[in-house]
């Protein structure tokens, strides 16, 4: 108890508490994720049959067979017999156990004979092959359904995601987000950095107006000015005698609502930069535009990648945005709009919707962990810094 107390006293509760806490945000959010990749790549009646927690241990399930016909029974003294396996062509496993009623298909152990009731036994074995004798010929033209328990071990394929990217359509709705989120990501960031260079160190008429206005912009709602601007685009298709639908008109919303955040972020850490470092820069004789460039623009990279951050995912995962600006047409549709009809036309198939979730998933879980280590330095620079 002495050591603990030494060690909580050394380490600081205050920031033990936290650290824990991260770690259970962590563990939570990673294991959702983690069962969609497991339930991705297994076979789709394991998935029905068994939890992904379970996926590394042998599943067991209820499945039906059917014996011979009778037709293929032969004599073997004063009984018939019939021969075969349980198992249909290309399926396997384990029997564990058997039954003749759907209601029991646990009522026989494997490797006994089972009685049947008039003169008719059935030996199963765990391979499937079983053995089926009665005292007088079979009656019927077809053979005698049982019911099996059957163990099979652990099964991955790719196979998931091969039909979901040449199938479904979500390569091309793949491609389609990438068109559409890396423009929508870098447009604004250009702009917004030039925007706030200026808010942070020129002056100029205004300039606490336009800070007010950016301000008050980051919390209009976003479905309030979508049908606005989509009639504004649609005056300037008529114009110009094009359809509004375009990858520019969608790029160019994802720059308007995403601007003032962008504008906000990197303006505070701007304005937090060294003072010196400008004005040394400036007596130097270097431009606005060279001190932006080669000095601000260096300096200001880890508030760049946080916002590139939010703003990536922020359009990787927008629906309502890609569908009112680009359309739902199979060869428009980005993946999460993809996703959406998936869930209507596959809803039941769980190994189709993993796959197509993961796939959608995967960037932005590439781009986080990727720059994440800025992602927390710039926030911090920019809400403790100000100018």
């Amino acid at each position: 108890m002495a050591s603990l107390s030494l060690r909580l006293k050394r380490v600081g509760l205050p920031r033990l508490i936290v650290h824990l806490s991260v770690l259970v945000i962590v563990i939570l959010w990673l294991i959702p994720t983690l069962g969609i990749l497991v339930t991705s790549i297994r076979d789709k009646g394991q998935i029905t049959t068994s939890g992904w927690w379970t996926a590394f241990s042998s599943s067991t399930q209820t499945s039906a067979g059917r014996l011979g016909d009778p037709s293929s029974a032969r004599q073997e003294g004063a009984n018939y017999v019939i021969t075969g396996s349980v198992f249909e062509k290309g399926q396997g496993g384990t029997v564990s156990a058997f039954g003749v009623r759907v209601q029991e298909p646990a009522a026989f152990p494997v490797d006994k004979p089972a009685d049947l009731g008039e003169g008719e036994t059935l030996t199963v074995k765990p391979d499937g092959s079983y053995v089926y004798s009665k005292n007088a010929p079979f009656e019927g033209s077809r053979g005698k359904r049982i019911y099996l328990t059957v163990s099979t071990p652990p099964q991955f394929s790719l196979q998931n995601y091969e039909t979901v990217l040449k199938g479904e359509g979500i390569g091309q709705a793949f491609i389609n987000s990438l068109t559409v989120t890396i423009p929508a990501t870098i447009i604004p960031i250009l702009i917004a950095a030039f925007a706030a260079y200026a808010l942070s160190w020129m002056s100029f008429p205004g300039r606490a107006l336009i800070i007010a206005m950016v301000v008050g912009l980051i919390v209009v709602p976003l479905q309030m000015s979508l049908i606005p601007l989509l009639r504004l685009y649609n005056e300037v298709g008529n114009f110009l005698g094009t359809s509004s639908k375009t990858y520019a008109g969608i790029w160019l919303a994802h720059t308007a609502f995403g601007m003032p955040l962008a504008i906000y972020l990197l303006r505070n850490y701007i304005a937090g930069l060294p003072k010196e470092i400008i004005e040394s820069a400036r007596v130097d004789g270097a431009s606005d535009f060279e001190i932006f460039l080669k000095i601000v623009l260096p300096l200001s990279f880890p508030a760049l990648a946080s916002f590139a951050i939010f703003q990536f995912l922020w359009v990787w995962n927008d629906l309502l945005v890609a569908i009112v600006f680009l359309g739902t047409g199979r060869d428009q549709l980005v993946l999460t709009g993809a996703l959406n009809a998936l869930l209507g036309s596959r809803g039941g198939n769980w190994e189709i919707l993993t796959a197509s979730a993961f796939v959608t998933i995967l960037v932005p879980l590439a781009v986080f962990f990727g720059l994440q280590r800025y992602l927390v330095r710039g926030l911090l620079a920019g809400s403790v810094k100000g100018g």
